[in-house]
């Protein structure tokens, strides 16, 4: 491939849509130093901040999703669409892009679209068990598709998809050799087991008041806590750092140390944290959130818990989570069989994968 290529990557809206597509761009830079890579988001929607952190420019574009209900916003959003699809055309004008890659989200659709309509190869990158709306109608167009699911044959073109797997941090791939450092980081007491509980970046009421309720039950089963509470809750939780045993965070800046502290995980089923926690191993409590998209959580995480990688407990029955807990902490054998099975379904080498799928629609 020639080293001075332009690409497009769009696709925005929450993290799992933005931190996988900075990792395909963090990788093409490591192959192509002098690719010219362009972002282009959602005006208003954290791309818009965290794409330039990371290095890369991006031009905003005025698109939304459509609501249930009937609102302005749905009203608009003929409007949105067109005047998004005109800018989109306009960037592709002046940047001229080899090739243009969708990572999901509002403004991935028409930028894609008017990708495909220049005859411009695009690919999407799905991350979830069940699509969206914008990667199911641009899967259509679209020259490859990869995603990190089996299954997928009913929402794509069965000869266009790929299984690559979703984009990881690389320092996850060897926590297992940092046990120790973990725990030295965190402060922990090496006698007494851990539960990292993680509720996505703002942070996940439901599973924030599930572990207020059960402190005490902690502290029976001599459990300690890495509690992320999430920048929503932070304030209101963060009392409970004088409690002794107790660690409660907004954000986690070490997640590698974290995962490897870790002896139990409780967690969201958003697909960029699945596809973390298959790299990571450790046995995992999946608590999906049921207020997102086509219920797309409870899908990822039932996908783990038919392989026997994981245990689900549905916000409406978080009553029997206790009891599920404490199961779990007296079998050592069902604690080995969730570890071994997750782990297996990891796949490590996702985001090398995908560059070189890009690579042979570029060539």
């Amino acid at each position: 491939m020639k080293q001075s290529i332009n690409i497009i990557i769009s696709g925005g809206g929450t993290g799992g849509h933005i931190y996988p597509a900075i990792a395909i761009a963090n990788e093409i830079k490591v192959r192509y130093p002098e690719a010219n890579i362009l972002f282009v988001g959602a005006k208003d929607k954290m791309e818009m901040e965290k794409v330039p952190q990371a290095g890369y420019e991006i031009e905003g574009l005025w698109i939304s999703g459509i609501q249930r209900k009937l609102t302005l916003t749905n009203l608009m959003f003929p409007f949105k669409l067109l005047s998004s699809l005109w800018k989109a055309h306009r960037i592709i004008s002046k940047f001229k892009p080899d090739v243009a890659i969708g990572t999901g989200g509002f403004a991935s659709g028409p930028t894609l679209m008017a990708a495909n309509q220049r005859g411009i190869p695009t690919l999407i990158q799905e991350q979830n068990s069940y699509p969206g709306i914008t990667n199911k109608f641009l899967g259509k167009s679209a020259q490859k598709i990869c995603v990190a699911y089996d299954d997928l044959e009913r929402f794509f073109p069965e000869d266009k998809i790929i299984k690559t797997g979703n984009p990881v941090r690389q320092d996850l791939l060897f926590i297992h050799t940092k046990i120790e450092e973990g725990k030295e980081f965190f402060e922990l007491d090496a006698s007494k087991k851990t539960l990292l509980v993680l509720g996505g970046s703002l942070g996940a009421r439901k599973i924030n008041q599930l572990i207020e309720a059960n402190l005490d039950f902690f502290k029976n089963q001599n459990i300690q806590l890495i509690w992320q509470c999430g920048k929503l809750y932070f304030d209101e939780y963060k009392k409970y750092n004088e409690i002794e045993n107790v660690q409660v965070h907004q954000f986690l800046n070490r997640m590698d140390l974290a995962y490897a502290a870790a002896d139990f995980i409780v967690s969201r089923a958003g697909a960029s944290s699945v596809s973390e926690l298959c790299i990571v191993g450790k046995p995992t409590i999946f608590i999906p959130s049921p207020n997102v998209a086509e219920d797309h959580q409870t899908k990822n995480a039932k996908s783990i818990a038919k392989e026997h990688g994981a245990i689900v407990v549905k916000e409406s029955e978080l009553e029997t989570f206790p009891v599920v807990l404490e199961t779990l902490l007296k079998d050592k054998g069902k604690q080995e069989s969730l570890s071994e099975n997750i782990n297996e379904l990891a796949l490590p080498n996702a985001t090398s994968h995908i560059v070189n799928e890009i690579e042979k629609l570029i060539s």
